[in-house]
């Protein structure tokens, strides 16, 4: 099996942020405002000109997806709508700079880089704005690929491309050998992924594919025993029920289980890809931003424990839900779930003094086990090849959801 680096570095990502930005946002009902609700195209596209972002929006959200945590940025460069965010260089004037007068990608990029992420581009493979989509398919593709050739070669190095929309004709010729081939000239180590939608979540594609994806859905782990070369995942999930803008969005999930999904995403050495959806001015609703901040506030705690270090199939036994990565030489880390957190009997839920224990078989002499929230060691004992760590509750005024021990081992 081939191991391609540059495939084993976007593992090492972890974690990126996913945007969803488009006309859409000006509705605030969703980025599929236009098909779902029927709006016809005289109506819609006239959006362009109340599509003005604020100039400082790329750098707003940059900086929100580095205190987040998140090494990467993917943002949608052109959405089903077939409304561009870049310079499609005389293919449309349906884009942005024949709208507001700016490359809001190259705006998007620049910040990228001025904040230390990686910019990656979405691009739709469906399109209602152009009637070659329907009507002459081999001609729309040509406008796909012309399109998808300037993202390549136009805005520097850039992380990669994420498809989406295949799933709308499953049984058509994409030309993908064409496509791929082309991106490959330009940036022969940039992901490309291709999204196969909730209804087939960790499918394997095209060879030149480099990551299968799991949207809405964790990811288990991928069976590569026919695959030539070496595939990551991905799992893109949203803060709420949509993917871009809504105004009465108000069913947002809980913090605790976003920082759950980023676990299991890596437990199986998947990223995360967590998506938010602007408002028209670029900027993010205030309950966004939070929820990012605070994710941030998790992942600089376990830094170490979520970028380089690898599965393992080593069994822990209590719950089904905890588990241990590599990293070094001598070093693993134990994800630990559900610990209540102490505190006065009638205050707390769920307490209890002892019996607060994890274990595994493990054949390796341990040296010491400490919390990478706090750098206390914890007591562990080592018999007959298992090893059992005392997990206790954590203490009143903490409480981080998925707890690291950091396993230091001779």
């Amino acid at each position: 099996m081939i191991v391609k680096e540059y495939i084993k570095n976007f593992e090492r990502l972890g974690f990126g942020m996913f945007v969803h930005f488009g006309l859409y946002s000006v509705l605030g009902r969703g980025e599929w405002a236009q098909f779902t609700h029927r709006i016809p195209a005289e109506e819609y596209e006239p959006l362009q000109k109340q599509f003005v972002p604020d100039p400082d929006w790329a750098k707003e959200l940059a900086l929100t997806a580095k205190r987040a945590g998140c090494k990467y940025i993917t943002i949608t460069a052109r959405h089903h709508d077939g409304f561009s965010l870049f310079d499609t260089c005389g293919l449309s004037d349906y884009d942005a700079p024949h709208n507001c007068g700016r490359d809001l990608i190259r705006e998007f990029v620049d910040a990228c880089h001025e904040n230390g992420l990686i910019p990656f581009f979405y691009h739709t493979l469906i399109d209602w704005h152009v009637a070659e989509y329907k009507t002459d398919f081999p001609k729309y593709l040509k406008y796909l690929r012309a399109s998808v050739e300037i993202l390549c070669k136009n805005y520097g190095k850039i992380g990669g491309i994420w498809f989406d929309g295949m799933w709308d004709r499953w049984d058509a010729d994409w030309e993908e050998d064409a496509l791929y081939s082309m991106m490959r000239s330009y940036q022969p180590e940039m992901m490309i992924i291709n999204n196969t939608g909730l209804s087939e979540r960790g499918a394997l594609g095209h060879i030149e594919l480099d990551s299968v994806t799991f949207e809405r859905g964790r990811p288990e782990p991928i069976n590569l025993s026919d695959s030539p070369k070496y595939i990551a995942s991905e799992m893109c999930q949203t803060l709420g029920s949509h993917w871009g803008f809504a105004k009465k969005e108000l069913n947002y999930k809980s913090l605790g289980t976003l920082i759950e999904d980023l676990c299991c995403c890596r437990r199986y050495g998947s990223n995360l890809l967590l998506n938010v959806g602007p408002r028209p001015d670029g900027s993010l609703r205030p309950l966004d931003k939070a929820m990012l901040e605070a994710m941030g506030e998790w992942v600089a705690i376990n830094e170490e424990a979520i970028r380089d270090p690898r599965p393992t199939d080593i069994k822990v036994n209590e719950n089904g839900k905890d588990f241990i990565l590599k990293g070094s030489e001598n070093t693993y880390y134990l994800f630990v779930h559900g610990l209540a957190t102490n505190g006065d009997p009638n205050v707390s839920i769920g307490i209890s003094e002892s019996g607060h224990t994890r274990s595994f078989d493990f054949d390796k002499e341990i040296l010491s086990v400490k919390w990478t929230d706090s750098g206390e060691e914890t007591e562990f004992k080592q018999e007959n090849g298992v090893t059992t760590l005392l997990t206790k509750p954590f203490v009143y005024g903490e409480d981080l959801v998925i707890r690291v021990a950091k396993i230091i081992c001779k």
